[in-house]
């Protein structure tokens, strides 16, 4: 499951090669993914983490919810500390890279497919990483002004401003992956799932410390 579908056909078309392998689906949504886990005896699903207007988190949390038997693998770019722990604990068995080699994906696919955990190295840490800045903002709850970086608050004001991640990036003079990066730590740290969500907490309740110059 991705949202651009030039990645998704040419993901397809590699597994596809495999003598071992059957894709039942190719999906770009958590609506039609969902309907093709319940009706199609998947065995591993492939799941992007950024899905445009959607998380890939959703989807592993509705499928816990509903006790699907498909193993879910993420294949994404980039995940941060906080999101890897939180992928983790909703049910995902590994987090694969996109920039990592093509073998390696089959290889990880097999183990999850086997009912193995795929843990590279990157992926332990932001694990280990994850529990410790867990661990910190919880320490820091009373003073929740203290949690956000300056990057953080300078991207969550340009979200009240409804500027969009390419303009963000050119603002800030960052990289729209760099942009994701940074509203994903946001999501975790205020345990939301969209902008709307993260407007609507930083408004209702820490209006006075994140958004203050």
């Amino acid at each position: 499951m991705d949202d651009h579908s030039l990645f998704r056909e040419s993901l397809s078309r590699l597994l596809e090669s495999e003598p071992d392998f059957h894709i039942a689906a190719t999906c770009a949504t958590i609506a039609d993914s969902l309907e093709v886990l319940a009706r199609e005896p998947i065995d591993v699903v492939l799941l992007d983490y950024d899905l445009g207007n959607e998380q890939g988190t959703v989807l592993l949390e509705e499928a816990k919810r509903r006790a699907f038997r498909a193993r879910i693998l993420m294949v994404t770019a980039g995940l941060s500390d906080l999101g890897t722990l939180r992928a983790f604990e909703n049910g995902s068995a590994g987090v694969f890279l996109k920039h990592s080699p093509p073998a390696q994906l089959v290889e990880a696919i097999h183990k999850v497919a086997s009912g193995e955990m795929w843990l590279d190295s990157r992926a332990v840490q932001s694990l280990v990483t994850g529990a410790a800045a867990r661990a910190d903002v919880r320490s820091d709850a009373q003073n929740p002004g203290d949690i956000l970086t300056s990057r953080e608050r300078a991207v969550l004001k340009a979200v009240f401003e409804g500027l969009t991640n390419k303009e963000i990036g050119g603002r800030l003079d960052l990289s729209e992956s760099s942009v994701k990066t940074v509203l994903q730590q946001l999501f975790d740290k205020t345990g939301v799932r969209t902008r709307s969500q993260l407007v609507r907490i930083a408004l209702e309740q820490h209006a006075d410390d994140w958004l203050k110059d």
